[in-house]
């Protein structure tokens, strides 16, 4: 199968301390996705810190709206990838992959609009595993992680390539299909913007905003009226800006029929999977974590708990509550 890799560009404007990424795009031709629907070129951007060798190669995945490009912020890159540091660039050959549908990979609002094939989580794991291993020459992972969506992919990746990687780190997720509340926020998200994808995206923003936000930090940020009201109203302008109604519909729609449970004793890399106490999206008190974990032959749940540096859902991106986790994880899994 032919593939196309466009000229490398450093990121504009880097100012991390470690490698810049070099960013450019791999093109998949004729890629067939799994309800059968099929898209000439399916175009997957990503950006890489370091140099490959051997089975150095780290795989990181975003969240659900998001880019590769959100883990060089000061909060992850700076945390992780510098001099030292648990995912020390130099050392390793980090992959920051925008998904199917996201970022600046092929997605619906680039001209396809609804006539988009309808991707779903395996069809994004499979072609970041074209990615790494036709486009890059990935032969093995040292380590697949990822946060909130990319959490729910990296527990794909356990049971669909499980001698493929050394060890599997999933952030602010679980390993059961979406259903109660889970699946009620999504409806809440995909029926509006399928109804009309333009002027159901501020009802889509209001509902993901309420379901991923902290009350601790929203109180702190906003701790009067109009500070809250001013506080809302850049979010929300924000967050709408930061994509398009098409987009949002397939990405939310493409978790549809996630559900790696049935195969959770295919995993054989050492996993910690990891949550936080005050995250709305995957609440501690379902008790999923706890009951699957016990099906992963070296696996192990791990619960932050509630405090003033966590950020709800967001806090898998707050790389210093769990990066002793990380650290430990590579050891045992060595």
């Amino acid at each position: 199968m032919r593939f196309i890799s466009f000229v490398f560009v450093a990121t504009a404007a880097f100012a991390g301390n470690y490698p810049a990424p070099i960013e450019s795009d791999f093109v998949v031709h004729d890629f067939q996705f799994k309800n059968g629907e099929k898209l000439a070129e399916l175009k997957l951007h990503y950006a890489t810190i370091g140099t490959l060798q051997g089975d150095n190669a780290v795989l990181i995945m975003h969240g659900t709206g998001g880019a590769g490009k959100a883990f060089l912020s000061e909060q992850f890159g700076d945390v992780l990838f510098g001099p030292g540091q648990v995912l020390d660039a130099t050392r390793y050959f980090i992959i920051l992959r925008d998904g199917i549908g996201h970022g600046k990979s092929s997605k619906p609002s680039d001209g396809l609009g609804d006539r988009f094939p309808h991707y779903d989580y395996e069809d994004m794991v499979t072609a970041d595993y074209r990615l790494l291993t036709e486009g890059l020459g990935v032969k093995h992972l040292r380590l697949a992680m990822g946060t909130s969506m990319g959490g729910m992919h990296t527990w794909v990746w356990g049971v669909k390539y499980p001698d493929f990687m050394d060890a599997l780190m999933p952030l602010a997720s679980a390993p059961v299909e979406i259903a109660g509340r889970n699946r009620y926020f999504r409806r809440m998200v995909i029926d509006p913007l399928r109804g009309d994808p333009v002027n159901g995206l501020r009802t889509a923003v209001y509902t993901l905003t309420m379901m991923t936000s902290s009350p601790l930090q929203l109180q702190k940020q906003g701790p009067t009226r109009d500070e809250a009201d001013k506080l809302f109203d850049e979010s929300i302008k924000k967050r709408m800006a930061a994509t398009t109604g098409i987009d949002m519909l397939y990405q939310f729609d493409s978790s549809r029929n996630y559900n790696p449970a049935p195969d959770l004793e295919k995993i054989k890399a050492p996993l910690f999977a990891i949550n936080s106490a005050d995250d709305e999206v995957n609440p501690p008190e379902l008790g999923i974590l706890e009951r699957e974990i016990k099906r992963v032959k070296r696996g192990r749940f791990i619960l932050l708990p509630l405090s003033d540096q966590t950020r709800g859902h967001g806090t898998h991106s707050v790389a210093s509550l769990w990066k002793q986790y990380l650290a430990e994880l590579l050891e045992v899994s060595k």
